[in-house]
């Protein structure tokens, strides 16, 4: 401490939160605008994700119905995942001013897929599908229905009343 200003550190101090305070707010702006777009490496996917990785949009280009169901279910997840691993590393980037080197930073660096990691998911998806086109799912089986119950054959003529009470109701 410095004699001659005794209140030396808690200058420092209010400098520190004055500084954190910018970083802080930097941060908000920042991570509110963060975004990743991500096309597949064929062009018929475009995922669209926010810093959190929730899905904001999703285009498919002319290309994805050539692909069938199947092989564009894996370009799609495919393209959303390389987009969740770029808006990470975004938003893993606006923490450093905060935090690097600690703990936390550390825990959620370690939690981003490396590029090898990725390569391996990227080649293996597109091993297990067949670009054959799905064929058409079999109609279904005609349903029998049990024969009808025989029915009672109709009464002709008028209903008979089964008590005198009802004649007094009924006049004609």
């Amino acid at each position: 401490m410095n004699p001659a200003n005794p209140y030396q550190w808690v200058e420092e101090y209010e400098a520190k939160l004055a500084d954190l305070k910018q970083k802080s707010e930097n941060l908000t702006e920042n991570f509110a605008a963060s975004s990743a777009t991500v096309t597949s490496k064929d062009g018929s996917v475009t995922v669209t994700v926010g810093p959190n990785g929730g899905l904001q949009n999703l285009q498919l280009g002319h290309r994805a119905v050539e692909l069938g169901s199947s092989r564009l279910t894996a370009v799609i997840l495919e393209t959303a995942r390389r987009a969740q691993k770029q808006a990470a590393e975004q938003v893993l980037e606006l923490f450093k001013p905060l935090g690097e080197g600690t703990e936390a930073y550390q825990m959620v660096s370690d939690s981003i897929p490396s590029d090898d990691e990725d390569e391996t998911e990227d080649n293996d998806t597109y091993d297990e599908i067949d670009d054959e086109p799905e064929p058409a799912p079999a109609p279904p089986a005609p349903v029998s229905r049990p024969p009808a119950a025989p029915q009672p054959p109709p009464v002709r003529g008028r209903p008979r009343a089964a008590d005198d009470d009802d004649d007094d109701n009924q006049p004609w």
